[in-house]
């Protein structure tokens, strides 16, 4: 189909470009986010052809729901990129908004964030919140955690999504995806089934209204550990955000009940490294230690912030600390042009294995886990670990991509 194969090619030239976003809208030319600014290309394209598009994403099944909701999310691989789709009704016809996901499983490692976020996921019950803006890649996060279960312990494993963004396939643990929509009516419904399943771990695409915050924090105190995600800015507007979207009645009841399942709050936000010519999140890590479960309790989120940034002894991150952790980093991974195929594709000669350490400045790569040239899918980038020299400056510079 003429359709498919502009939607292929437009997707095919956004990942070569870089970009983490695609949109496209009836009658205008197609927008990329790329490095978080956006960019018009191409021509503009005719909202027939959108349309059709867009009846050739969804089944036939899937197709009057979107006529009568006026919008659909749903995540397919197209040329090798697994992408996350939204596409929605606007005043000129059809639109898609389209996020490119990484070509590679996301683990602690290659999103370049600090290790000291594995142990969070050692607890074996409580709350884990992700926040932060739209597009500053909550989701990665989340499923580099699961990851880090998947590749370290035998737990029973259930998330549920809209729609599933990075596909798992159980090593140690034992994963079950749930797609709202499509496996499960909602959110709720899942997290009310999902207590019924003998979970271990239980992951919440997104905390969007308060039913499903209140049922999110009920199964943390029940014995599981539970990974969610919540859009804010800094770890004590997440906090607040949770209490302030229910009625002020009971508001005191649920900061009690957060406060006795929290066992931590990341915070992320991205900042471009021209240095690496890659986006790196900066975080902010606030632990439930007992002054901090003092001042949810009480509400004094205003205090939570003092206590982030004397909290190092802890195992608290500052913004500020993690920006100068970064700074003082040398090796980084960075997307390139071989990298490990993702966790739902695996083929028959690339046996099942564990992310390779970071390389530390100076030393060799040695144990290349990339697949030979011949058995990769077209489209599916590689990730280079790179090499950096410190300098004067403390940011240091490249020395060279290690193959």
């Amino acid at each position: 189909m003429k359709e498919t194969m502009l939607l292929d090619s437009l997707i095919e030239g956004a990942a070569g470009g870089g970009a983490s976003d695609l949109h496209l809208e009836a009658g205008m030319p197609p927008a990329m986010r790329i490095r978080g600014t956006l960019r018009i290309a191409g021509e503009p394209v005719a909202p027939k052809i959108l349309t059709e598009a867009a009846r050739e994403l969804l089944s036939a099944e899937q197709w009057p729901v979107f006529l009568e909701r006026r919008s659909f999310d749903l995540s397919r691989m197209i040329c090798g990129v697994r992408c996350r789709i939204n596409i929605f009704q606007t005043a000129r016809g059809t639109g898609l908004a389209i996020r490119l996901l990484s070509a590679f499983q996301a683990t602690v490692e290659k999103l370049n964030l600090h290790p000291d976020l594995k142990k969070l996921v050692k607890n074996t019950h409580g709350l884990i919140l992700v926040s932060g803006p739209t597009g500053c890649g909550k989701s990665s996060t989340l499923a580099a955690l699961i990851q880090e279960i998947n590749l370290t312990e035998t737990r029973h494993v259930i998330t549920v999504e809209s729609p599933i963004e990075y596909s798992f396939r159980s090593r140690r643990a034992f994963i079950r995806q749930r797609e709202v929509g499509r496996d499960t009516p909602s959110f709720e419904q899942a997290l009310l089934d999902a207590l019924r399943e003998d979970p271990d771990v239980l992951m919440v695409g997104e905390m969007r209204d308060p039913e499903t915050m209140r049922l999110t924090l009920s199964a943390s105190e029940t014995g599981h550990l539970v990974l969610a995600t919540v859009h804010s800015s800094t770890c004590a507007e997440a906090l607040q955000r949770v209490a302030s979207a229910f009625p002020a009645e009971i508001q005191g009841a649920v900061c009690a009940q957060l406060a006795d399942c929290l066992v931590a709050v990341v915070s992320q936000r991205l900042r471009f490294r021209e240095d690496l010519n890659i986006r790196v999140p900066e975080c902010e890590i606030l632990m439930a230690t007992h002054a901090v479960k003092n001042f949810i309790r009480s509400r004094e989120f205003f205090k939570i912030i003092t206590a982030l940034e004397t909290g190092a002894d802890h195992g608290m991150w500052s913004f500020q600390r993690y920006a100068k952790w970064l700074e003082s980093r040398t090796s980084f991974f960075a997307p390139g042009q071989n990298s490990e195929l993702p966790d739902d594709e695996p083929t028959g000669d690339a046996p099942a294995t564990t992310a390779p350490p970071l390389l530390a400045t100076g030393t060799k790569a040695a144990g290349k886990t990339s697949l030979p040239d011949a058995s990769r899918p077209s489209g599916v980038p590689e990730v280079h670990r790179i090499e950096i020299e410190p300098d004067k400056t403390g940011f240091g510079k490249i020395l060279k991509p290690l193959s």
